[in-house]
């Protein structure tokens, strides 16, 4: 088989069997990611047009990321209490009006309180998007679709960014209109095309406690693995903070850098779709925990990287941990989470990769200030030694803490007696047994529709 025909069946396989609300989904996500570039241009936009302090920017940058922590939380309350789409329709009403009011706001202050709104009103749809997916999608096919949709989240800004850089020099107002349109676009995608997908009964089961946000960080084994998706995003967020800094006092210029964060874009929209059909069947354990270990080497090896090439090496070791981690990980909460309190689970997941974002430049700029890159990279390779460590841990049927959700044995396989102790039966879509052998998509999905089977967390 020629590589072109190899190609040609791994996207078609990648892509096969997902249910058709999905890709509407995935479309509207598409759109929207297409339309995100506002944010990226912010700090340009306060500093080169409106003539602000790098410090100012700086403050609004941060006041944006903390509304995102917020919107996490919220977002993932609201989706488990009005429903999936109502909170997307919100979410993306409320964040066109504010990305275009946020281009004609004069007032310092007001712009800080408007960057605010956009940075909750934009991250609020997070919760309602996993959750949607882990809904329409059988638990059988959950990491190739949230693979996809992270795929799409990757192409929309890489192609948004690309041209905001155009529309920019027809002037900034015009890139937030621009940005508020594409918004209000995804908007329209999800009223026409995508119904609410909340389970109709969403209720704790009888004798079980509700799952308000208390309950949620009371979950221990659930926490844990919040803590090390933490651990991973403080590390993935290095790569437009810390690296340019690191790059430009060794001497390299900014157009090195372009050269080399340019390959964490490429490699995604290369290798998502096969790495997924890849780790498809591996265990969960052997997945989360060679991201890490990727993720450790390519920070580690930065504090000896003397070159363009080198650094681009290091850029794709920490890409390919990006690339399996993520999905990955989204379907194991969409896995641990019960169907009445999807959103909060949901919601707490993206409350850590927020934190991430707001934690991770601050933190890199005080060890790199005080001690140096070095060891601010040898850090990170310790960073994420820790959370290999911790996925293994985790992932192992040691692990089990009694809080409710099973563990996960060698094989990524939850006995039937485990699952038991699950804080609520599993849902339909959950009631799947995946074997290790790879079938056809038609045999899949009779084995879903089989409840007599024992189900399986992750492929």
């Amino acid at each position: 088989m020629s590589i072109r025909s190899q190609a040609r069946k791994t996207l078609r396989d990648g892509v096969s069997g997902l249910p058709a609300q999905f890709w509407w989904l995935w479309t509207s996500t598409l759109i929207n990611r297409l339309g995100s570039f506002v944010t990226t241009f912010l700090t340009l936009y306060l500093t080169a047009e409106r003539g602000y302090s790098v410090s100012y920017a700086g403050l609004v940058t941060a006041l944006y990321g903390l509304g995102g922590s917020a919107a996490a939380v919220v977002g993932g309350v609201l989706v488990d209490r009005v429903g999936r789409r109502p909170t997307l329709l919100l979410s993306q009403v409320a964040t066109a009006l504010s990305t275009a009011v946020l281009g004609f706001v004069q007032d310092p202050v007001l712009l800080a309180v408007v960057a605010c709104l956009v940075g909750i009103s934009s991250n609020a749809q997070r919760p309602a998007v996993q959750a949607m997916m882990a809904d329409i999608v059988p638990a059988a096919d959950r990491v190739r679709a949230f693979s996809l949709n992270y795929w799409a989240v990757n192409i929309g800004f890489a192609a948004g960014s690309s041209a905001a850089g155009m529309i920019a020099g027809h002037g900034y107002q015009l890139l937030f209109l621009v940005g508020s349109c594409a918004t209000l676009v995804c908007g329209l995608v999800v009223f026409f095309k995508l119904p609410e997908s909340r389970p109709a009964n969403t209720e704790a089961p009888a004798g079980k406690e509700k799952s308000g946000l208390l309950t949620v960080t009371r979950d221990g084994r659930f926490m844990k693995l919040v803590f090390l998706t933490f651990l991973v995003a403080l590390l993935l967020q290095q790569g437009p903070t810390a690296l340019p800094v690191s790059m430009n006092s060794a001497g390299f210029s900014a157009g090195d850098y372009g050269l080399v964060i340019s390959v964490n874009g490429i490699l995604i929209v290369l290798l998502q779709i096969p790495l997924t059909r890849f780790i498809d069947n591996r265990d969960v354990r052997g997945v989360l925990f060679t991201a890490c270990l990727l993720c450790a080497a390519g920070w580690g090896l930065t504090s000896v990287a003397g070159s363009v090439g080198f650094y681009a090496f290091t850029v794709a070791l920490w890409t390919l941990a990006e690339i399996i981690h993520a999905p990955t990980s989204m379907s194991l909460v969409a896995a641990m989470s019960p169907t009445h309190a999807r959103g909060r689970y949901q919601g707490m997941y993206a409350l850590a990769w927020q934190s991430a974002a707001f934690v991770g430049p601050l933190l890199a700029g005080f060890v790199m200030d005080g001690f140096g890159d070095t060891f601010w990279w040898i850090t990170c390779a310790a960073i994420g030694t820790v959370a290999a460590l911790g996925y293994w841990r985790f992932a192992s049927p040691r692990a089990a803490d009694g809080g409710g959700h099973p563990a996960v044995d060698e094989a990524g396989v939850t006995s039937s007696s485990r699952c038991s102790t699950v804080s609520e039966p599993p849902a339909p879509s959950d009631a799947v047994r995946v074997s290790r052998t790879r079938t056809s998509r038609s045999r899949s999905a009779a084995s879903f529709r089989s409840r007599s089977r024992s189900p399986r967390l992750l492929k």
